[in-house]
């Protein structure tokens, strides 16, 4: 469930509340040791009009949904040593129209031809919770991004299986298997 990713010890425990390696790879390069545990809510479930709102709501829930879980652990011994939680979610902005992750591949070709050659907000909120005593902080950022013109060829290349969208191509990584492996053990390999 939790795992954990060592960088500089600090004075203080950090739980990622996010399953993202995106948002992993950014923690870690900030030189943070910090445990990751994802909310597991239904997402969609959470609806609001504007989109600070939501990717606040979202944020807000990701919180919740840990803190109980960490509430129904052992989590040991009591320490001196704050625990801060971090949970955040991102919505893009585009046309007047709330993008969240895209359900499939269609959708996320069609959300790519919308960007092409115009303009769009990523709308990002973090909310960051004293888990030692209650006291949470939250912000959002929203950059307003610009998108060249994106080739037909290259939208049908990018997006592939629903696994690319989801971030682990299936197709693709039989492939690299079986070449690392070589083919002594091809047939060997299940996913």
């Amino acid at each position: 469930m939790a795992s954990s990713i060592a960088k500089n010890p600090s004075p203080f425990k950090v739980v990622l509340g996010s399953s993202s390696p995106a948002r992993r790879e950014i923690l870690a390069d900030m030189g943070y040791e910090f445990t990751v545990m994802s909310a597991d809510i239904d997402e969609r479930a959470i609806r609001r009009e504007k989109p600070e709102e939501l990717v606040k709501a979202l944020a807000e829930a990701k919180a919740e949904a840990i803190k109980l879980k960490l509430h129904g652990e052992d989590c040991g011994p009591a320490s001196d040593q704050p625990t801060i939680l971090i949970t955040s979610d991102q919505v893009m902005v585009s046309k007047g129209m709330i993008r969240e992750r895209p359900k499939g591949q269609e959708e996320a070709r069609e959300f790519i031809k919308g960007y092409s050659g115009d303009k769009a907000l990523a709308v990002n909120y973090v909310l960051v919770t004293n888990l030692s005593n209650g006291a949470s902080k939250g912000g959002w950022d929203i950059p307003e991004i610009y998108f060249q013109h994106i080739p037909e060829d290259f939208i049908q290349n990018v997006v592939g299986t629903t696994d690319s969208v989801r971030g682990l191509p299936r197709e693709l990584t039989e492939k690299l298997i079986q070449e690392i492996l070589g083919a002594k053990f091809a047939s060997r390999v299940l996913l």
